[in-house]
């Protein structure tokens, strides 16, 4: 397994990249962020990333690459878009990005990245049995890990749960657009939470996303079984964990 890997996080508003030391858990660069092109169209993306694997150096070439994008992929093909340009759903875009790069890459849902990354490096190190790492942001993201392997492309934003889907009325953006304060906004959550745990029965739940870092104001609102913690990676996290999973691969 390597121990240097690129690591690029691409995200509806920002594309963040780094070298990653994969053994130490830990940003071997500066960390680099770009906006994402107006549209999130596929051409203009490949193009953004291209330049910041470039901007990274002499250092970054030859080394393992992970991408993590906000959509469901399968077998390297993004079955869905989240924030970007609707050009994405079906695409082959692994397949793109390696063209674009001139390398092989490894490519993975965004949420699962930060969850690969809160099992080996973060949260839930050592953490055997389930661990459900989800964030909260647009929309609820969503990633399963079992003894530390990643089981890909849960979806928990799109549970139904009184008739609508979670992240509908419990994600973050659904708390802004509605003005709720703290105490409601926890009732929603304890909905979904305690849904969750009832169908999984999870060893630890992960709350991630912007918000997680005033985890204080309603993590101890909720009152369910499963530890319930905040991620401590943060805006990291896509970016360990592609990089992680790039270099294993």
């Amino acid at each position: 397994m390597s121990t240097l890997a690129v690591g690029i996080d691409i995200g509806g508003t920002g594309i963040k990249g780094a070298l990653v030391d994969v053994s130490a858990g830990e940003l071997a660069s500066e960390r680099v962020k770009v906006p994402t092109p107006e549209g999130g169209d596929p051409d203009a993306v490949l193009d953004a990333v291209a330049e910041m694997v470039d901007g990274l150096g002499e250092e970054a070439s030859g080394l393992p690459v992970g991408v993590c994008f906000p959509a469901i992929v399968r077998h390297g093909r993004t079955l869905s878009a989240a924030n970007v340009s609707d050009r994405w759903i079906g695409l082959e875009a692994e397949a793109l990005f390696e063209k674009k790069l001139g390398r092989g890459i490894h490519f993975v849902n965004d949420a699962d990245a930060a969850g690969v990354a809160e099992v080996r490096f973060g949260a839930a190190r050592d953490t055997d049995g389930l661990v459900i790492m989800t964030t909260l942001g647009t929309g609820i993201g969503s990633a399963f890990l079992h003894d530390g392997v990643l089981i890909p492309n849960s979806e928990l934003g799109h549970l139904e749960i009184d008739g609508t889907d979670a992240e509908h009325r419990a994600s973050y953006a659904a708390k802004e657009r509605e003005e709720l304060d703290w105490p409601d906004w926890a009732a929603r959550l304890q909905r979904f939470y305690g849904h969750v745990e009832y169908l999984f029965s999870p060893e630890l739940l992960i709350v991630g996303g912007g918000v997680s870092k005033h985890h204080e104001e309603f993590l101890p609102l909720l009152d369910i079984q499963t530890p319930i913690v905040p991620a401590v990676l943060r805006n990291n996290a896509g970016i360990l964990g592609a990089a992680w999973l790039a270099a294993r691969h």
